[in-house]
C-alpha cells in the first residue's frame, strides 16, 4: 500500500480537481445562458413558504449524508467515531463527484479513504463492496416500482421533447441501463454469496483477450477484491443486513427529497405529485450513469429541464436546475477539498515519513 500512495494522490492533483469543476459549471451556465429567462427571475418572491421548503431541502441534505454515517459505522463495527464517519462519507462524495459514474464513481477512492482510517483493507473492501451493492439493490427495486406505480405517460410524456427521436432514446436509454446495473448487481451477488473464486477466473478469461487485455490488470484487482468482500460477508447474521439496507432507502429517499422541497419552495408551475416527482428522479438518476462527465455535469442539468421544467414558471428551469446543484453537488466539491489536504498530512503523510524513517506506528524506532 505504501508504494501505491503517490499514484493514489496523482488523483487528486490541483488540475485533476480544478478541471472536471470547470467543465462542469462551464456546461451548466451555457444551459443557463441559452434557455433562462431573466424576467421569470425577476418575478420570483421569496416567501416564509419558501424559507420553510428550503429549510426542509437542506434538512434532506442532511438526513441523506447522515444515514451514510450511520450505515459506514454499522458496517465497521463503529471503529470510526462520528467525526471519522463524516470525514470518510465527505471524501467519497468528493471522489464521486470528480469522477464519471459511469466508471463507478468513487468506488476503488472510497476502499482507500477507509483503509487509511485504520480499518483494515480487507474489512474495508467488504464493506465498500456491500454498500456498492445496496446501492445497487435501491435502484433495482425503485426503478420498476415506480414507474409501474406512477406509469410511462407521467414519467416521459409531457417533456419537450415527448414524441421525437431524443424523447424515444431517452426511455430506451433508461431501461438499458436499468437491465446493465440489474445484470451487475445480480453478477456481483454471484461472486459475493455464491463462487467468487469462478467470477474472478471469468474476469480475468474475458479480459485477457487481445482488445480487453490492457485492464486484465484491473480485473485480477477487482477479482480479488471479491473474494475478499465475500469473505467478509460470509457469516454475517441479519443483523448486518437490515440496518445497512434501512439507511440505504433512506439516505436515496432523502436525497430525492431535495428536488421535491425545492419545487415547493418556488410554487410558480402547475400543480405537481411528490410521487411523480420523486419517481422522475429514480428515472433521471440511472439515467445520468450514462454521462462521461464528472458528476454527470451537463446531462444531469439537460435531464433535468426535461424531466421537471414543467413544473416551474416557463424559463426558470435552468434555474432551479443550478440550485439543486448547488445543493446536492458543489458542496461536496467545496467540502472535500477542504479536508483532503489535512486528511492526506494525517493519513497519507506522517505515515509515509514515519515508514521512510523506520518508526513504528507509536514512532519509536523498530
Amino acid at each position: 500500500m505504501v508504494k501505491e500512495e503517490p499514484n493514489i494522490l496523482q488523483n487528486f492533483s490541483l488540475g485533476k480537481m480544478l478541471m472536471p469543476v470547470v467543465i462542469g459549471l462551464g456546461i451548466t451556465g451555457l444551459l443557463i445562458w441559452r434557455t433562462s429567462d431573466l424576467g421569470a427571475l425577476e418575478q420570483v418572491q421569496w416567501t416564509w413558504g419558501t424559507t420553510f421548503w428550503m429549510v426542509m431541502a437542506l434538512l434532506s441534505l442532511v438526513v441523506r449524508d447522515w444515514m451514510y454515517m450511520i450505515r459506514i459505522r454499522h458496517l465497521t463495527g463503529r471503529r470510526l467515531t462520528w467525526m471519522r464517519s463524516f470525514v470518510v462519507i465527505m471524501l467519497w462524495e468528493f471522489a464521486s463527484a470528480l469522477a464519471p459514474g459511469m466508471i463507478g464513481g468513487g468506488f476503488f477512492f472510497a476502499i482507500w479513504f477507509l483503509s487509511r482510517e485504520g480499518i483494515d483493507t480487507g474489512t474495508s473492501i467488504t464493506v465498500i463492496t456491500f454498500t456498492s451493492f445496496l446501492d445497487g439493490i435501491f435502484l433495482a427495486v425503485m426503478a420498476p416500482l415506480v414507474y409501474f406505480l406512477v406509469g410511462y405517460p407521467a414519467l416521459f410524456e409531457g417533456t419537450e421533447f415527448t414524441g421525437t427521436f431524443l424523447g424515444k432514446s431517452i426511455f430506451v436509454a433508461f431501461w438499458a441501463v436499468y437491465f446493465i446495473i440489474l445484470a451487475y448487481k445480480l453478477f456481483v451477488a454471484y461472486a459475493l454469496f455464491v463462487n467468487p473464486v469462478f467470477v474472478k477466473r471469468a474476469l480475468v478469461g474475458f479480459f485477457s483477450m487481445p482488445l480487453l487485455r490492457r485492464w486484465r490488470r484491473s480485473a485480477v484487482t477487482t477479482g480479488d477484491q471479491l473474494i475478499v468482500a465475500a469473505k467478509g460477508l460470509k457469516h454475517q447474521g441479519w443483523g448486518y443486513w437490515w440496518p445497512a439496507l434501512l439507511t440505504t432507502f433512506a439516505s436515496w429517499t432523502a436525497r430525492y427529497s431535495i428536488v421535491n422541497c425545492i419545487l415547493h419552495a418556488f410554487p410558480h408551475g402547475p400543480n405537481f405529485s411528490d410521487l411523480v416527482i420523486y419517481a422522475k428522479q429514480v428515472v433521471m438518476g440511472i439515467i445520468v450513469l450514462l454521462s462521461p462527465t464528472p458528476g454527470g455535469s451537463g446531462l444531469a442539468e439537460f435531464i433535468f429541464n426535461d424531466f421537471l421544467g414543467m413544473y416551474v414558471a416557463p424559463g426558470l428551469a435552468p434555474a432551479i436546475a443550478l440550485l439543486w446543484r448547488l445543493l446536492s453537488y458543489y458542496p461536496y466539491i467545496l467540502i472535500g477539498a477542504i479536508l483532503l489536504p489535512r486528511w492526506v498530512r494525517r493519513n497519507v503523510v506522517v505515515p509515509l515519513v514515519k515508514h521512510e524513517r523506520g518508526l513504528g506506528p507509536e514512532g519509536a524506532a523498530r
